[in-house]
């Protein structure tokens, strides 16, 4: 289409928009402020509209490379995404002023129409005891019914784990059991709430190609549709 954009139907009745060129995509987030935090599978998501989006211009806060934390805009647009990693457990160099974890991070936003949250915390996990990631869980829980409560219009998107390559080393100590046991454990968290899931497991599972614990270019762009589907669902 002219517009960039086919709207498909899939399972359940839903609609999942496929935004096929930059104009479409810059359309839907146009004044809004995206929030992204996790690890560096969400870091992914960052990545790729900063890739397919040649006015979003990143700003060079000095920040690692794998940590962030980071910032793009567009300004003719009114667009800003941000990324910021994850507190602790996590694999990476990071400067201890800039440890945030996402509950705090969440309790520090306004919130409101234009305001879109994302957020995804599995990786770093796997080898940690299920209690470890249930209370970290907990805490997220109650910051975003904190923030749904002062600003109810607030989108919260929360990406699933996803299925992994596994060589000799993840398969004895991470493999995709420990993931499994914490994707259950983040549905049955956030079960209820006014917030919206980006299925990554189903949708590394289904994909032809191979599994990795970062999901190559196609399926990250199969996952920004459904990002953008929840930001600009069709009209009815």
């Amino acid at each position: 289409p002219e517009t960039g954009v086919l709207d498909l139907k899939v399972k359940r009745g839903a609609t999942i928009r496929q935004f096929n060129n930059a104009s479409a995509i810059s359309q839907c987030l146009t004044d809004k402020v995206v929030h992204m935090y996790g690890d560096s599978t969400i870091r992914q998501w960052f990545e790729h509209l900063s890739r397919v989006l040649p006015d979003l211009k990143g700003f060079n806060l000095h920040s690692t490379k794998q940590c962030g934390p980071f910032i793009a805009v567009d300004i003719a647009r009114n667009i800003m995404v941000k990324f910021h990693c994850h507190a602790p457990p996590i694999r990476s160099t990071i400067s201890s002023f800039d440890l945030r974890y996402i509950a705090n991070e969440l309790d520090r936003l306004v919130g409101g129409s234009n305001t879109v949250v994302v957020f995804t915390i599995w990786a770093h996990f796997g080898t940690y005891p299920v209690e470890v990631y249930i209370r970290r869980l907990q805490s997220i829980r109650r910051a975003v019914l904190r923030l749904l409560d002062r600003a109810p219009d607030t989108l919260v998107v929360i990406r699933t784990g996803n299925p992994k390559a596994l060589n000799l080393d993840v398969a004895l100590i991470n493999s995709d059991w420990y993931s499994l046991q914490r994707d259950k454990v983040l549905r049955a968290m956030f079960k209820g709430l006014n917030v919206r899931l980006v299925d990554a497991w189903d949708m590394v599972l289904a994909h032809h190609l191979p599994h990795d614990l970062h999901p190559p270019p196609p399926i990250i762009k199969n996952m920004i549709d459904v990002l953008l589907s929840y930001i600009c669902p069709p009209k009815k």
